[in-house]
């Protein structure tokens, strides 16, 4: 596909997939899209792991990675708080009802042996910019950041080193704030999105943030899983496409086999928006879990970011452990966030044979509407 996007960042087709599995990156990259690693789980020792194998698997395709620079939460203004202060945060209440959640599903401890998931991470600016420092030192192509405008050094950086810079918004007043900042890619999320996602649904997104902010190019996120809604984004103006949840059933996903299940079957009705993962709105599969957290009288209520990561990542990891090993209480618990789309992933395939049926399915749309205007004439 010849487009200007393509052109810039050397890719066969506008395909961009987030994914947190390296895998999944350097297969859709060899396909000829651009595979994107998001960074937040990772440490900046194991994103150098990470970024350093897809160097070796890519076959010098491009790739990029997003990191998540939160432009509000939780000691922002004091410069980055401590982890330590930010623990003292989160309250007894929060921590007992969390561990009762688990404890009536049969959850078990983790092992003394295990090392427990760092519950910060990338939640923070400090955390981002550590793993954007990691990133520049890797042939990336691309650097995305989420949850606000990149900070001006960082776009600076970016390119003066030759990596275009992306970032999500969810509105067309956070988009123009992107354009204003020097991104040079927007990402315009809409509802139907996985992860933090706002609450205008991207056909009326997108159309809305493409006149905004040209000629910045456009990614349309959100619902986004094949050709024919590849289509309809390129004719509403998005110069490609970003997609995230329907690599998550890929063959070289790194999701276990029980969530990959609970996906191919789940459909667009059992998904939700919730603050149980980070304190921020994010989609993601209906679960034991998000019921809980949204409906259970007894709750404390949700922490703001990244209070409410952090009090809940030795959670997660006990939930995701015990899940893999059948343990029933943790697969009714265990989720994920997922877009909308979730409805129409329902086999396992390879990464490359999404990316191309995505190719052959937009050809075909696009050829059925070319051929509704030549039988008008």
């Amino acid at each position: 596909m010849k487009t200007e996007i393509c052109e810039r960042l050397g890719i066969e087709f506008p395909i961009f997939a987030f994914s947190h599995c390296r895998d999944v990156v350097a297969a859709v990259s060899r396909a000829g899209g651009l595979g994107v690693l998001g960074a937040v789980a990772y440490s900046p020792e194991q994103l150098e792991l990470e970024l350093k194998w897809i160097d070796e698997h890519v076959d010098g395709k491009p790739y990029g990675v997003d990191t998540v620079i939160p432009a509000k939460y939780i000691g922002k203004d004091q410069g980055d708080i401590t982890k330590e202060q930010l623990e003292q945060m989160i309250t007894p209440a929060h921590r007992k009802w969390i561990n009762d959640l688990l404890d009536r599903h049969g959850v078990p401890p983790l092992p003394d042996d295990v090392e427990q998931i760092e519950g910060l991470l990338g939640w923070s600016a400090s955390g981002g910019r550590a793993h954007f420092e990691v990133a520049m030192n890797h042939p990336i192509a691309l650097i995305a950041n989420a949850l606000g405008p990149p900070p001006d050094d960082i776009i600076s950086q970016a390119h003066d080193k030759g990596v275009m810079v992306a970032a999500l918004c969810g509105t067309v007043k956070q988009a123009i704030k992107q354009k204003e900042a020097g991104v040079d890619i927007v990402i315009a999320s809409g509802y139907e999105a996985g992860g933090h996602t706002g609450e205008i649904g991207s056909i009326v997104l997108v159309p809305q943030v493409v006149d905004a902010v040209a000629p910045t190019p456009v990614l349309a996120a959100g619902g986004i899983g094949s050709g024919r809604q590849m289509a309809a984004a390129m004719a509403m103006g998005a110069a490609g496409v970003w997609t995230g949840s329907i690599w998550l059933t890929t063959e070289e996903s790194d999701s276990i086999p029980s969530l990959v299940d609970k996906l191919l079957v789940a459909d667009s009705t059992e998904t939700v928006r919730s603050r149980c993962i980070s304190g921020k709105p994010a989609r993601q599969l209906k679960t034991a879990y998000t019921r809980a957290w949204d409906e259970d009288p007894e709750c404390p209520g949700y922490l703001p970011m990244p209070l409410q990561f952090m009090a809940t990542s030795e959670a997660t990891q006990r939930i995701t452990r015990f899940a893999q090993s059948g343990v029933e209480g943790s697969e009714a618990l265990l989720g994920t966030p997922v877009g909308q789309v979730v409805g129409q992933m329902n086999t396992r395939k390879p990464a490359r044979q999404v990316v191309e049926e995505m190719v052959s399915e937009y050809i075909d749309a696009v050829e059925r509407v070319s051929n509704l205007l030549a039988d008008s004439e």
